[in-house]
Formats: structure tokens, C-alpha cells, sequence
């Protein structure tokens, strides 16, 4: 194994966001941090995406919520949220504490709704970025602006006008072309691209008849999802220049580095949270020996460096 040198760079760059290492945690799987601060090292962690906030609050979907499946979890929560007056007020200010890049996760309705939003996190303290989440499979019409490339577009370069914050755009593995979604979030001036979001997916009870889910069908998350998701960060990264933050079955230091590899700068680590808290704190002890490895003085060495 290489020595690791002690001036080994983990910093990165999405854009306009600067992060103090690829490692951040996904939406929807550490609920607004204080329920993890006991189980990680918040102050390590390249950044926090807290749960998606919508404009009012939200009750979410009827149960079931969640379905445990084969190497993963369907999930139809329904971005069950006290909207985004109760995340100013009660969220924001404990995150901002942590010392973390905090990037705020939202989703609207309409596109007004969403640049509503984005103006009223402008500028307030604790909020580094703002993900769009414009590919949530479980809300109606949750995946309109992640499937339609002018949609997407204007929606990117709408919410950018609104604030001086970096945005990201979250896309959707549920669409015919990822490369044509890539290049209408690029076309918008995303500082960044996320990807994948869940995979539709859905579980049946064949003696009732029934789905499991309430609502019939929910997004497929966790390791069963993970060569979906390296191929479409592969496809997003060849398609656009955008840093892509690759999310989507990685729990491992090998996901990480594949997942850079493929083409990312940054990776969030989501349902693993759920069954392996210290995950993050995993990959980050084993990142500076996987640099090493691959002969890499800093991240951006082995980002794009798939051979094909």
C-alpha cells in the first residue's frame, strides 16, 4: 500500500461551491442532523443535504412508507416535511452551527414555486447551496421538471437569477435520455448536477392482490440501484462539463472511488445511513489510502479518468 502523503488534497469544487471533501450524505436519509449528531462526526463531512422542504407542509404518503427489498428499500414517504418557514426557523439556524456546507434540498409544485422558494433561502446564513430536487418519484408531478429538458432549463436558470447561491439540479434515472437532462441543467448555468434520484420501483403482497406501498409504487434505493447510477454519472459526464455529485448505492470506499472515477466530484451516501451510520465516516478514513493507491495527490486526479 503507497505511503499517504500528509499534503493529500480532499477538497473539491461544484461550481461556485467550495467543500472540504467529496463525502456528503444524501436527502431523506439523515433527516436534519441532529438525529445523526450522537452516531457521526458532523464536522467532518464534505456536506449535509437535509430533507427535502416544500413551500407548505406536507403530510406525505399513506402507509406503507417502506419496503425493505432484495439489496434495498422502496420508499414512498411523500416528502412528508413542516415546509420551508419551519426549516428557517428551526433547522437552518442548528445546521448552520455545525460548520459544514449545508445544501438546502427543496421542491415545488409549479416553477414559480420552486424560484419562491430559492428567493427566500437567498442569502440566509447556513445555506451553502440549493439542490432542486426536480426528480422525486413519489410526489404528483414530482419528476416534470427532471424529464422535460426545457423545463429543466428554465427552471436552473430562473432559480439563479433569484439568488447569488450556488444550485444544484437533482435529475432522475426515470427518463429516456440522461445525457440530454445533463446538458439542459448545464444549458441553465447549474453549478452542479446530482444524480441519480430513486428508481421507480414496487412490491406486491400476490395473496391480497395488493402493492405493499400506499401508495402503489415508490423510488428503489440502496446497493440493487448502484450500476444505474454509475452509468448514468458516466453518461451525465460525458454529455456536460457540470460537476455531477454521484449518489445511488454507494457504502464503501470502493463505491466512492468508482463513483469518481465514472466521472463525479462528490458523492452522497444515502441509504446507508439507515443500516450503517458511520458509513461516512468509513469512507473518509479509507479516502486518503484510495487516493494514494491510484496515485492521486488530490480528488480531482482520478475524477474522469475512466478508460473506455
Amino acid at each position: 500500500m503507497p505511503a499517504v502523503s500528509p499534503t493529500l488534497d480532499l477538497a473539491v469544487r461544484l461550481g461556485r461551491l467550495a467543500l472540504p471533501n467529496p463525502i456528503l450524505v444524501a436527502s431523506g436519509t439523515f433527516g436534519y442532523a441532529r438525529e445523526m449528531a450522537g452516531l457521526v462526526d458532523l464536522g467532518r463531512l464534505g456536506g449535509i443535504v437535509p430533507k427535502t422542504i416544500t413551500q407548505e407542509p406536507r403530510t406525505g404518503n399513506a402507509p406503507w412508507r417502506t419496503i425493505e427489498t432484495a439489496s434495498g428499500m422502496l420508499n414512498s414517504i411523500g416528502l412528508d416535511n413542516d415546509g420551508i418557514e419551519a426549516f428557517v426557523v428551526h433547522h437552518l439556524p442548528y445546521l448552520g452551527t455545525l460548520g459544514v456546507p449545508v445544501i438546502v434540498s427543496i421542491a415545488g409544485r409549479t416553477h414559480d414555486e420552486f424560484v419562491a422558494m430559492t428567493r427566500r433561502l437567498a442569502g440566509l446564513a447556513g445555506a451553502a447551496a440549493i439542490e432542486l430536487n426536480i426528480s422525486c418519484p413519489n410526489v404528483s408531478g414530482g419528476v416534470d421538471f427532471g424529464t422535460d429538458p426545457a423545463m429543466c432549463e428554465r427552471l436552473v436558470a430562473d432559480c439563479l437569477a433569484a439568488t447569488e447561491t450556488p444550485i444544484i439540479a437533482k435529475l432522475t434515472p426515470n427518463v429516456t435520455s440522461v445525457p440530454v437532462m445533463a446538458r439542459a441543467a448545464e444549458a441553465g448555468g447549474a453549478d452542479a448536477i446530482s444524480l441519480i434520484n430513486t428508481c421507480l420501483g414496487m412490491a406486491i403482497d400476490w395473496r391480497r392482490r395488493r402493492p405493499l406501498l400506499g401508495n402503489g409504487m415508490g423510488g428503489l434505493s440502496g446497493p440493487a440501484i448502484k450500476p444505474i447510477a454509475l452509468r448514468a454519472v458516466f453518461q451525465a459526464a460525458q454529455a456536460a462539463k457540470t460537476p455531477i455529485i454521484g449518489i445511488g448505492g454507494i457504502a464503501t470506499i470502493d463505491d466512492v472511488m468508482e463513483f469518481l472515477v465514472a466521472g463525479a466530484t462528490a458523492v452522497q451516501l444515502g441509504t446507508v445511513n439507515f443500516y450503517n451510520p458511520q458509513a461516512s465516516m468509513q469512507v473518509l478514513d479509507a479516502l486518503p489510502a484510495a487516493l494514494a493507491e491510484a496515485g492521486a495527490s488530490c480528488v480531482a486526479d482520478v475524477v474522469r479518468t475512466l478508460k473506455t
